[in-house]
């Protein structure tokens, strides 16, 4: 079909302000966002250059259909509007991160006459110092874990603190010092915690030529149990510096590396504060239009540090390709944090070697990751043979259903594609009005409304349907795509075998053939994995309505019983029980409560 998107009138009234760009496709569904110093010469690239663009990029300009313009004042306004669009709309075409929580941090209230230390998320409003940001709660966890074997301070929180009358399992394993009953004197403790405080500041040599000093000062007293604790801290944090620190010097910065392979993309970010390594992190990404490194970090940056995340950034970003236009994405960065930001490629010494743990990082992370994958697309195809399909199937789809007793029955809908499970397009369903128990019943209402919403939607449908269960639920899968007209999806029944354990399974085809594959079949395992995985969601699903429901009263689900009529039962009555007991006359009797409605709440609870 031609592009009716008039390319030569859009561009002749083009302006060469800054700002930012939106492409669309035919359908009016978002496909790219950009942002430029010059709108007019940068969309005419797309345009006027297209023996020099890849053969992705030329993909989306055959599909554009429309651009819309958003004039910025500025270069760096643009760069935010940027990010804001493209966190609302993710546009397919823009390399997109996760949107992760925030990062964590390791929380001191220095403050508190006995401190402690914590994990901490979000935003910094109790009075003390945060230390961080860590790129996950395992490195917190690690470090917080060092802490209490090495200095002791307490992690407990502060309404278990107040109330302890003896000490906890803690302190009679040696992980804390027990300031809750005072076995510890206040200047001891605040020692232990300045010693906390240097490690976490990453003062390590101030701190180690201290301990061996106390190490000595104890021995010559022949206090030798205290030269012995002390011995210990200093082979502990010698043996944590081995690990973690990156450069003899100091300095903190983030260093930012780049990989691609395969049309896919890793960056692995490291965290350095005060010459120590807190951590690193690898962001996996979609190279959609065949960007290269620097393009890719150019994008990238943005989203990490404008993208609503609370985090400290460093004075310096360090990155393993150059990119154009430093300046600007410094400034705006530096506007956001509140402080200067310096975004350096060139660089020498430490942190060049710091770059090349990153790009050596990004690189095997991402030969991993696509070495999962071809593990999982062989899978697939081993599916295809074993189940005689016409082709390897790019999306499968796996239903089940939970509930105790017909109780809070839950039906999950789990996605897998040839890279893994689709964690995005998972679904739940709450299955109302059939009778307790009836999992015929509950199959049918979740398929129903799975598709009919699809149809509706105009979406692609699975090429395999998987049913948790025998003839019975696959027969009724078989009755639902009937009704709703679709004939492209292939449906199997996993059942369980004789021996109800894990590689006995009988897969049922949609003639009820009967089909046992070998517990070494890859194929077998892929769909153990799949039904599983949806086995998992279900039983997730169903538990957290079952405890919503059993932690709420019978009485709140009666119509025209608010909280006040609620409040005047309990206290006439005494409690449920003996309202469940009391007849309509009784009722009657509550004030607020008529004969008609205390007919309404017998007949609820009857």
């Amino acid at each position: 079909m031609s592009n009716p998107f008039d390319v030569k009138a859009f561009l002749k009234n083009l302006t060469t302000a800054p700002g930012v760009y939106q492409m669309f496709d035919v359908t009016g569904k978002i496909l790219y966002v950009g942002k430029a110093k010059n709108l007019k010469n940068r969309v005419s690239s797309y345009f006027h250059k297209a023996e020099g663009l890849t053969p992705k990029t030329q993909a989306l300009v055959k599909r554009i259909a429309n651009i819309e313009i958003t004039v910025a004042p500025s270069e760096a306004e643009a760069l935010v509007l940027e990010q804001n669009l493209i966190k609302a709309q993710r546009p397919p075409y823009n390399i997109l991160m996760r949107d992760d929580k925030s990062y964590p941090y390791i929380f001191l209230s220095d403050t508190d006459e006995y401190p402690r230390i914590g994990v901490h998320r979000g935003a910094k409003k109790r009075k003390g110092k945060y230390y961080g940001p860590f790129p996950n709660a395992s490195a917190v966890r690690e470090s917080l874990s060092f802490l209490q074997k090495t200095f002791r301070v307490r992690q407990c929180e502060d309404s278990v603190f107040k109330n302890r009358t003896r000490p906890c399992l803690q302190y009679q394993i040696g992980r804390c010092t027990g300031p809750c009953v005072e076995a510890i004197s206040k200047r001891n403790y605040r020692e232990d915690v300045r010693h906390t405080q240097l490690f976490l500041e990453g003062r390590s040599e101030l701190l180690h030529n201290e301990l061996v000093q106390s190490m000595e000062r104890a021995s010559h007293n022949l206090a030798f149990e205290e030269a012995a604790l002390h011995r210990d801290q200093i082979t502990a944090l010698r043996s944590v510096q081995a690990q973690n620190t990156v450069d003899a010097g100091q300095g903190s910065a983030d260093i930012v590396a780049c990989s691609t392979e395969a049309g896919q993309v890793c960056m692995h970010v490291l965290f350095v504060r005060d010459g120590r390594m807190l951590g690193s992190k690898s962001y996996f990404l979609h190279n959609k239009l065949d960007e290269s490194h620097g393009e890719l970090i150019a994008e990238f940056l943005p989203q990490l540090y404008l993208g609503g995340r609370k985090m400290d950034v460093p004075t310096e970003v360090v990155i393993s390709h150059r990119i154009e236009e430093t300046g600007v994405l410094a400034q705006v960065i530096g506007d956001v944090c509140g402080h200067k930001v310096i975004i350096n490629h060139s660089v020498r010494t430490h942190r060049a070697r710091w770059v090349a743990m990153a790009i050596e990082a990004a690189t095997q992370n991402l030969r991993n990751r696509l070495g999962q994958q071809q593990h999982t697309l062989a899978r697939f195809e081993s599916l295809q043979q074993a189940l005689n399909l016409p082709e390897v199937p790019s999306w499968i789809e796996c239903f089940d259903i939970s509930h105790s007793s017909g109780e809070a029955a839950k039906a999950s809908c789990v996605v897998f594609n040839r890279e893994g499970a689709v964690k995005s397009r998972y679904r739940i369903f709450n299955i109302e009005g059939i009778t307790a128990g009836d999992d015929y019943a509950a199959m049918e209402q979740a398929l129903t409304r799975r598709y009919s919403r699809l149809q509706k939607e105009g979406a692609d449908l699975p090429d395999l349907l998987l049913i948790d269960g025998g003839k019975g639920q696959l027969s009724k899968a078989r009755e639902v795509m009937i009704e709703l007209g679709i004939t492209s999806m292939v449906l199997f029944g996993v059942a369980k075998g004789t021996t109800r354990k894990p590689g006995f399974e009988t897969l049922i085809a949609q003639d009820n053939t009967e089909q046992v594959l070998s517990s070494d079949n890859p194929a077998l395992h892929l769909i153990q994995q799949i039904r599983d995985e949806a086995h998992r969601f279900a039983i997730t699903g169903h538990k957290a309505a079952r405890d919503k429901k059993r932690s709420r009263s019978t009485l709140e689900d009666i119509p025209k019983v608010g909280p006040k009529r609620r409040r005047d039962m309990l206290k006439h009555f005494g409690g449920l029980q003996e309202i469940t007991k009391a007849s309509v006359a009784d009722l009657a009797k509550v004030e607020g409560i008529s004969r008609n409605l205390a007919e309404e709440i017998y007949a609820h609870l009857h």
